[in-house]
């Protein structure tokens, strides 16, 4: 199902309608600021098996990000971060950046697998802050952008509709995608390193 979602002002029955799939346990592709999204609740680990086998990666090797509306979540899959890395982040987010940190003890336990970082990301986008919000959880995510695609199937959401319309339950039409990806972070060592240059402002690090 391709949904049409405007992002200037996300109509909530519209969201309402991907929430449902979600809670059901459904796997969605979502724009965010950055290029499109494999999504689904962080909650259900079958969806993010499914969203696994989309992208032709085992679930314990899976390093895929948490897409939170806030950093009120951080504490929830994070251990205690720096006053200086919390005020990085006060500033870079909301906004295309993935912060890699050091997972807690919550993290394994959620992803069946020994991970000891996790991927944070706040997405400036008001359709996806908008899905969070109703869901009431953060949802898991990885691009739907592969080295191999043509490009346009990752920017464009009715080719992305028609593309992967047997595969997952819905697709947000939230307009064109970015074909840049997040800037990452990895804030797990002393010093933050960026790991990858993408669309993220680096002089917010």
């Amino acid at each position: 199902m391709l949904i049409r979602i405007y992002e200037e002002n996300p109509d909530p029955r519209r969201v309402a309608q991907v929430v449902e799939f979600l809670k059901n346990g459904g796997v969605a592709i979502l724009p965010t600021d950055g290029v499109y999204t494999f999504t689904c609740d962080l909650a259900n680990y079958r969806a993010f098996e499914k969203i696994c086998q989309l992208k032709g990666i085992k679930p314990e090797k899976a390093d895929f990000s948490v897409l939170c509306s806030g950093l009120s979540h951080l504490s929830d899959f994070c251990q205690p971060i720096s006053t200086s890395t919390f005020k990085m982040l006060k500033r870079a987010l909301p906004g295309p950046f993935t912060f890699i940190l050091n997972a807690n003890n919550n993290v394994p336990r959620l992803f069946k697998s020994k991970k000891k970082t996790i991927g944070i990301r706040v997405p400036d986008n008001a359709i996806v802050q908008s899905i969070i919000d109703q869901l009431g959880g953060p949802l898991i995510a990885t691009s739907v952008k592969h080295d191999d695609e043509i490009i346009e199937h990752s920017t464009d959401p009715e080719l992305i509709s028609e593309k992967y319309s047997d595969r997952v339950d819905v697709v947000v039409d939230g307009g064109i995608g970015s074909l840049d990806a997040t800037t990452v972070v990895d804030c797990t060592g002393d010093v933050p390193v960026i790991v990858r240059e993408g669309i993220g402002d680096i002089s917010l690090i």
